[in-house]
């Protein structure tokens, strides 16, 4: 696989990080954010990005300002979202012009993708782990985020994840794997999963 390019980007909410992978002859790119306490070194996010390459897809892993800036907690979910924006309007200037976006996450990046899809422009959104309720609190779920979403959605869920399980809807498809919200247990299905849907949705 082509090595990633580093991009610092600046935001409304300080630098943000862009790992740049373009593979000759894309036919569009995924962008993908991490979780609220990790990284983009997250073990489902790299399957993720080996398998957009795979299908011939450029990838951009991003990493928030308050990670740039060395913070383990997560930023307002109102800052998280207006720097999510401006990174995928920076890239669409500059390294991927006038190709279609997926943009995605895991986790608190997913929720992320989901309520920007339309200030993106992103043509898909693909949601690892994505987080429907705190453990424990079901009534405090989050489904309205994924239902807001108009465009095809995937969510790769861990049949035990405690965040709970997302329902899937006219243009959203779930799908369960084993293990928990890490997403470790079964790695092929994950790849078989993310596969089979960016080769419908790019």
């Amino acid at each position: 696989m082509p090595a990633a390019t580093v991009i610092e980007i600046d935001t409304p909410h300080g630098p943000a990080r862009a790992h740049v992978t373009k593979v000759r002859g894309a036919t569009g790119v995924v962008v993908l954010g991490h979780g609220a306490g990790g990284g983009v070194g997250a073990p489902d996010l790299v399957l993720a990005a080996e398998v957009a390459q795979a299908e011939k897809l450029s990838v951009a892993l991003i990493e928030q300002p308050y990670r740039v800036a060395g913070r383990r907690s997560p930023a307002p979910a109102a800052q998280l979202d207006a720097a999510w924006i401006a990174v995928v309007a920076y890239l669409r200037r500059s390294a991927f012009k006038a190709v279609p976006v997926v943009c995605g996450g895991r986790s608190s990046g997913a929720r992320v993708a989901c309520r920007t899809a339309a200030d993106t422009g992103a043509v898909g959104v693909l949601c690892l782990a994505f987080p429907l309720h705190p453990p424990g609190r079901p009534a405090a779920t989050r489904q309205d985020e994924l239902d807001g979403v108009t465009v095809p959605v995937l969510v790769v869920q861990g049949a035990s994840d405690p965040f709970g399980m997302p329902a899937p809807g006219p243009s959203r498809t779930v799908v369960k794997v084993k293990g928990n919200h890490s997403l470790r247990s079964d790695r092929e299905a994950v790849r078989t999963a993310v596969r089979d849907w960016l080769s419908q949705v790019l």
